[in-house]
């Protein structure tokens, strides 16, 4: 699996530690920064793993805030983007079944380490239930080109 993974300068230590659980599990990954604790804007780096991940040269994207809501906001623009912030191992499990999911968020400062290592596992092993779930996909992209 391909992911795109990126923070902001408050989600840096945690992203340092997934880069480690992805080599880990054996997945690819492309970091798009940021590489320091120095300030930036976290809608720049959204923007970039969103638009890698819709593109399709990723499968999923990772983004790192201090609490993942700025991050999912801003992904959530990208056309084709289905952002999840995920707080527990049962709402990434369920935003992959069920939403499709192709791009999990994180908040550095609202999670233990150990926890969001877990989500992030759990995440990546679920997989997209289809059926009734089609439908309501489907309404979503509706949105999407209104």
């Amino acid at each position: 699996m391909r992911i795109a993974l990126g923070c902001d300068h408050r989600g840096l230590r945690l992203k340092e530690a997934i880069m480690g659980l992805l080599t880990e599990l054996g997945h690819e990954y492309q970091d798009f920064g940021c590489h320091s604790t120095d300030p930036v804007d976290y809608p720049d780096i959204a923007k970039e793993v969103a638009e890698a991940v819709a593109s399709g040269k990723f499968d999923h994207g990772i983004l790192i805030c201090s609490s993942g809501i700025g991050m999912s906001i801003a992904a959530n623009k990208v056309k084709g983007i289905r952002a999840a912030l995920c707080c527990n191992a049962f709402s990434a499990q369920r935003a992959r079944q069920h939403n499709d999911a192709n791009v999990l968020c994180l908040g550095e400062d609202t999670l233990e380490q150990g926890l969001a290592l877990d989500i992030v596992k759990v995440y990546l092993s679920s997989t997209f239930e289809g059926g009734r779930h089609l439908r309501r996909l489907e309404k979503i992209r509706n949105l999407e080109a209104a």
